[in-house]
């Protein structure tokens, strides 16, 4: 068992983390920038200390700096958990060499399923289902042209070192396709460091389903039921249930991609918690779209409908222990959403709202957890992500979630400071949502604010 884990990162993700570590009996380092000395991870770890400004380049993202805070504190492990440096294999390597337990997939893996192409080819190969497109990068424009023809138009231009919706672009028509690669490559470069994209045929208003995985040191794989994240803007999530809505979701699907799941984290020696993402078109024939090799923002809803503590689950794996839970004991029970709580103001596009939380109220009873590092007088650093907190509900079925959501949210009071807590009401209310139909484009056809501005 590990006695002592810092945490890399900030926020919720970092309490979630320090009260697994509590109840496990590891104490705990929490890292912290300038712009965060106030913040509720610092004051809720054993020990604290500062490693760097405000700026992510500066703290979060400085490995040299993490890596001295652990080996002043005695820390043995680090748990990065999502964001920053959570997918970064150079950081998982380095851990490696100094000794210390990277709580998440050996950098190996992280490398190999970072690069999106290589990790598709290495799907297609093992007979997960993928979606048709280029055999890795592909630079060469009369080859993309001659590809794109083959595939039909629309086509997708995506980087291959890319996540979080950035570095995408959708091909109309081949007058579009050199210019839209030349942006998607400058874009990837920006935030990734590597400008190679591949291109894939686009599948028109799929489902995204991701499924949960376990995997431990022996050999063993489990995963745990599915998350629809189908709810996005921007390719972004906003929200997320689990399990996906009966109107979609069957038994049998919901086997074939937990198995095609399991089979993907063994191709690639997959270790600890981990979450393989697929898109599902009306026809039900889905494809392995990327494999997120840390704890996901979503990851409390499969708590909330499988009973199991995927942190500390983490943390027992990380720390040597055999994965005790068998795929026959996972049984999903009710059903649980998740709305992410921006600092945002969704009628002026949605732009960041950092500033001083005045007051702040959080919703709780039977079913009701919220996972925040937010609180009445906390200021919002304008440095970092704006969500400040996730909402989470569970009930006997979604009928009742559903319920349960529309009430919470109606409860959450944040003073100070604009949120997306109304416009997260207003989308539950839809009657897209409450039947369960609604797809990937769903937020990008329509328009949840238009009643505000009186608009049909």
């Amino acid at each position: 068992m590990l006695k002592k884990v810092l945490i890399a990162n900030r926020g919720e993700i970092a309490v979630r983390v320090i009260r697994a570590c509590r109840e496990l009996g590891i104490k705990t380092v929490a890292v912290y920038s300038t712009a965060d000395k106030n913040a509720l991870h610092a004051m809720l770890a054993d020990e604290a200390v500062c490693i760097g400004g405000p700026q992510s380049k500066d703290s979060y993202l400085n490995v040299r700096a993490i890596i001295s805070a652990c080996e002043i504190t005695g820390a043995e492990a680090i748990h990065p958990g999502f964001g920053f440096l959570s997918e970064n294999p150079a950081f998982a390597r380095m851990c490696e060499k100094c000794g210390i337990v990277f709580i998440g997939p050996r950098a190996t893996s992280i490398e190999m399923l970072g690069d999106k192409a290589q990790a598709k080819e290495t799907m297609k190969e093992n007979g997960v289902p993928v979606i048709m497109g280029s055999d890795g990068a592909i630079s060469n424009i009369h080859a993309a042209k001659t590809l794109a023809r083959d595939l039909g138009y629309p086509v997708l231009v995506k980087a291959s070192a890319g996540g979080g919706g950035r570095g995408i672009r959708i091909v109309e028509s081949e007058e579009e396709l050199e210019p839209m690669m030349k942006a998607a490559r400058q874009e990837a470069l920006a935030c990734f460091g590597n400008d190679e994209v591949y291109i894939e045929k686009f599948i028109k208003d799929p489902k995204h389903i991701e499924i949960q995985i376990l995997a431990d040191d022996y050999g063993d794989v489990i995963y745990l039921g599915e998350r629809d994240c189908s709810m996005q803007r921007r390719r972004q999530k906003v929200l997320e249930e689990a399990p996906s809505p009966a109107s979609f979701m069957t038994e049998e699907l919901r086997a074939k991609m937990g198995r095609a799941a399991v089979t993907a984290a063994r191709v690639c020696g997959y270790r600890n918690a981990g979450t393989i993402e697929f898109l599902v078109d009306s026809n039900g024939d889905f494809y392995f779209m990327e494999m997120n090799t840390r704890i996901q923002v979503e990851h409390p809803i499969t708590e909330a409908v499988t009973g199991i503590d995927l942190v500390k689950q983490q943390l027992l794996i990380a720390g040597g222990e055999r994965l005790t839970i068998k795929q026959e004991d996972v049984k999903l029970t009710g059903h649980a959403i998740e709305c992410r709580i921006n600092a945002e103001d969704p009628a002026n596009d949605f732009r960041p709202s950092p500033g001083r939380i005045n007051s702040m109220f959080i919703p709780g009873g039977f079913g009701v957890r919220v996972d925040t590092a937010a609180y009445s007088g906390y200021e919002i650093p304008p440095y970092y992500d704006s969500m400040i907190g996730k909402l989470i509900v569970h009930g006997k079925n979604r009928e009742e979630a559903i319920a349960k959501m529309n009430w919470a949210l109606a409860e959450f009071i944040v003073d100070g400071v604009a949120t997306n807590v109304d416009f997260q009401l207003k989308l539950i209310r839809r009657p897209e949502f409450i039947d369960g139909n609604y797809d990937n484009g769903f937020l990008n056809r329509t328009d949840i604010l238009a009643d505000e501005r009186g608009e049909d």
